[in-house]
C-alpha cells in the first residue's frame, strides 16, 4: 500500500521528470525528507541524489533552500529544472542583474520552489535573515562532504551551516554526499545535525562502471589506445599537474580529438570556455587538474582517465563518479608508477599537519597504492574501502545480463600472487650494494648486467649483483622495484634526487626473515585492443540503432546550440538511446519514453518524432 505522498511523489515524477519509477535508494531518503526528519544520505554519483531534494519541494511546496558548492552546477540545475517547468533560481556571483531581479520576484511572491546558493553567499550580511522572513521550509546540503577536515574538499564555509539552519529556525535537513568513508560520515553527522539524522547509506557500487588500471608504461600511448574506443564520446583525463594537461591536451589534439586543457592557472575567461564546451558539446576530452569536477553534473561522461595516481581512493571514487552518470556504461582507467607514490609521500610528509592526521594520511594512501597493485577484483577492493563486502565481478554476471567483467583483473582471469622472495633479495641487495641512492632504471641496469655510462662511472659492474638477473628483461626488474616500493619495503632516499633506500621491511625480506608474495602484472586485454583498433562501439549499440542515436545527437546540439544550454539539458543520451531503439511515431509513444516529462514533450516532441520518421540510415 503507497506511503503517505507517495502516490503524489510518483505523478509529480513521471509527469515532470518523465521517470516511471525511483532507482535504488530514493525513496528511502525522499519518504524521511517528506515526513519532517533530519537526513543524512551517502549515495554513489548517478544514484539520482539531486532528486531526493527536488521531488519533496515540488510535493510539499514551500521553498528549498539548497546549499551547493559551485556555481556551474548551480547553473545546470536551473537549466534543468526550469526546462521541466520547476520553478528554480540561484543567487551566486555569476546573475546578471536581470536574474537576480528575476530570482527575488519569484522570492517574494512566493512562486519559487528551489533557491540555490553557495555556502560563501550565505555567510554574507543579511541574506539568511531575508530567507527566513521569506519562509524557508527545507535545507538541502549538496556535497555534504566538504564540512569535514577528513573529506576530501573540505571547505570552511560549509562550517557555518549548522548556525544558518537554527538562523532559519530549525528547518529540516538533508544533506547528501557520494563520498564518505565511516570517519568522515560521522564528523559530517556532528557537524551538521543537532541529533542524530535519518542515515541513509546506499551501497557504493557503481556497476555501470569498469574499472581498469595499469602501470606506466609510455602514458600518452596508454591513454590514446584506451580512447580510441571512445570516438564521439565525453571524458575526463585528470593528470597532477598543470602543464601536463596542456602538453596532454596538445598530443590528443594531434591525433584528431577535441581535447581542451582546465587549471587554476588559466586566465579565468578561458577555463570557463573550456569547461562550457565540454558541459554543452558532445565528444569532448577535458584534461584537467583536480581543480575539475566536483559537481559537474554532465551525465553522458563515457570515460574517465587518471593519468597519475590518485592520493587516495576517496579521491579516486569521487571522480571516477564523473562518468556513467546515466546509467549507461562508461570505462575508466587509472596509470599509476613509482614516481606518484613517491610524490603522493612526500606531499603528506611536507603537510603542516599533525602526527595523527598525517598517520591517517599515509594510511589512505597506502589504500590506494594497494588499489593500484592488487590481485583480488578491483571492484571488491575498492568497495571494501568502504566497508561494504561483494562477490568478486566475474561471478554471476552473465547470468544477471548484466557486463560479464566490471574490472580488468577478472576480465584478465584472476592475479595470482607468486612468490617473489628471491628476487626481491636481488634487488634488495643491489639497492645496497649501490649505495641505496639510485632509482628502478639503474638497479635494473645492474641486475641484467648493462655496461651504462653511469655503470662504469659509479664502477657498479664489479657488484657482486651485477648480471644477477639476466634470466628477466630490464622491464621486470624495473616493476619489481615499483611494487617493493609499494609494499613498504623500498622507501625514498632523498626528497631532491629520488633513489631508493631499504626500510626495515625491505631489511626482513633481504635478510631472510620475511617472505613477499606479489601479483605478477596482467598482461594487456588484445581482443580489447584488436576491438579498439577496428573501430568497436564501447556502448555496444549495434549499427542501426548507433546511426539513429548519432542523428537524435545532432538535432539535440541544435537545438542546445540555439537555445544556448548544454546539449543533455534537452534530452540525456539515456533518452535518446531509449528513443533510438523504440523508434515512437507519435507524441504518446514518446511520452512513454524514459525522461520524456510534459514539458519537454511539449517543447521537443515533435521534432524528435519527425526525426525519427525521416531518418534514412
Amino acid at each position: 500500500m503507497p506511503q503517505p505522498h507517495e502516490s503524489h511523489a510518483r505523478a509529480i515524477l513521471k509527469s515532470v521528470f518523465g521517470y516511471d519509477d525511483f532507482r535504488p535508494g530514493q525513496w528511502e531518503v525522499i519518504e524521511a525528507a517528506l515526513s519532517g526528519r533530519d537526513v543524512f544520505a551517502v549515495m554513489p554519483t548517478g544514484s539520482g541524489k539531486s532528486m531526493c531534494y527536488q521531488l519533496p519541494a515540488l510535493v510539499t511546496g514551500g521553498l528549498t533552500l539548497v546549499v551547493s558548492p559551485l556555481i556551474a552546477l548551480m547553473r545546470d540545475q536551473v537549466g534543468q529544472l526550469t526546462r521541466a517547468g520547476v520553478a528554480a533560481a540561484s543567487l551566486n556571483s555569476m546573475n546578471s542583474e536581470s536574474e537576480a531581479g528575476e530570482a527575488w520576484e519569484k522570492l517574494n511572491s512566493g512562486e519559487l520552489r528551489l533557491l540555490f546558493v553557495s555556502p560563501e553567499r550565505l555567510a554574507g550580511e543579511g541574506l539568511v535573515g531575508r530567507l527566513r522572513r521569506l519562509g524557508v521550509t527545507r535545507l538541502a546540503i549538496d556535497e555534504a562532504h566538504c564540512v569535514s577536515q577528513w573529506g576530501h574538499d573540505f571547505r570552511p564555509e560549509y562550517r557555518l551551516l549548522a548556525r544558518t539552519r537554527e538562523a532559519l529556525g530549525g528547518v529540516p535537513v538533508t544533506a547528501l554526499t557520494a563520498t564518505a568513508d565511516r570517519q568522515t560520515r560521522e564528523d559530517i553527522a556532528r557537524q551538521l545535525f543537532p541529533q542524530p539524522p535519518h542515515l541513509v547509506v546506499h551501497s557504493f557500487d557503481r556497476p555501470n562502471l569498469r574499472l581498469a588500471f595499469a602501470p606506466k608504461d609510455q602514458p600518452k600511448r596508454q591513454i590514446a589506445d584506451f580512447l580510441t574506443r571512445h570516438r564521439g564520446g565525453s571524458g575526463i583525463v585528470y593528470c597532477s599537474s598543470r602543464g601536463r594537461t596542456e602538453r596532454l591536451a596538445e598530443g590528443l589534439r594531434e591525433k584528431g580529438w577535441n581535447a581542451l586543457p582546465y587549471h587554476a592557472g588559466m586566465e579565468q575567461g578561458a577555463r570557463n570556455r573550456n569547461q562550457d564546451v565540454f558541459l554543452q558539446e558532445d565528444g569532448v576530452v577535458i584534461c584537467a587538474t583536480i581543480a575539475f569536477g566536483m559537481g559537474i553534473n554532465k551525465p553522458d561522461v563515457r570515460f574517465v582517465v587518471h593519468a597519475d595516481m590518485p592520493g587516495s581512493i576517496e579521491s579516486y571514487y569521487q571522480e571516477i563518479g564523473r562518468a556513467g552518470r546515466d546509467g549507461l556504461s562508461a570505462d575508466t582507467l587509472t596509470l599509476y608508477g613509482i614516481e606518484d607514490m613517491a610524490l603522493r609521500r612526500r606531499q603528506i610528509d611536507e603537510k603542516a599537519i599533525d602526527d595523527e592526521r598525517r598517520r591517517i594520511e599515509h594510511r589512505r594512501l597506502d589504500a590506494m597504492i594497494g588499489l593500484c597493485e592488487s590481485a583480488l577484483c578491483r571492484r571488491s577492493a575498492l568497495l571494501a574501502y568502504f566497508g561494504e563486502e561483494t562477490a568478486a565481478c566475474r561471478h554471476g554476471q552473465a547470468a544477471a545480463n548484466k557486463p560479464p567483467f566490471r574490472c580488468d583483473l577478472c576480465g584478465a582471469g584472476a592475479a595470482d600472487l607468486i612468490d617473489v622472495t628471491l628476487d626481491a633479495r636481488k634487488l634488495l641487495s643491489a639497492v645496497i650494494r649501490s649505495g641505496q641512492r639510485f632509482g628502478a632504471a639503474h638497479l635494473a641496469d645492474i641486475l641484467t648486467g648493462a655496461l651504462t655510462d653511469t655503470i662504469r662511472r659509479q664502477n657498479h659492474d664489479g657488484l657482486k649483483t651485477f648480471g644477477v638477473g639476466q634470466d628477466k628483461p630490464r622491464s621486470a626488474w624495473t616493476a619489481l622495484a615499483r611494487k617493493l616500493f609499494a609494499a613498504g619495503a623500498l622507501a625514498e632516499a632523498s626528497a631532491e634526487h629520488g633513489g631508493f633506500r631499504l626500510t626495515g621491511k625491505g631489511e626482513d625480506i633481504l635478510f631472510g626473515r620475511e617472505a613477499i608474495a606479489l601479483r605478477a602484472d596482467p598482461h594487456a586485454d588484445r581482443r580489447s585492443r584488436r576491438a579498439a583498433r577496428e573501430g568497436a562501439r564501447a556502448d555496444g549499440l549495434d549499427g542501426e540503432t548507433a546511426a539513429m542515436f548519432e542523428h537524435l545527437r545532432q538535432l539535440r546540439l541544435s537545438i542546445a546550440r540555439e537555445e544556448g544550454v548544454a546539449a543533455y539539458i534537452i534530452f540525456t543520451d539515456r533518452t535518446l538511446i531509449a528513443m533510438a531503439r523504440e523508434r515512437p511515431t507519435g507524441l504518446d509513444e514518446m511520452r512513454a519514453i524514459e525522461g520524456v516529462g510534459e514539458r519537454k514533450l511539449s517543447q521537443y516532441g515533435e521534432a524528435f518524432v519527425e526525426a525519427i520518421a525521416g531518418f534514412e540510415g
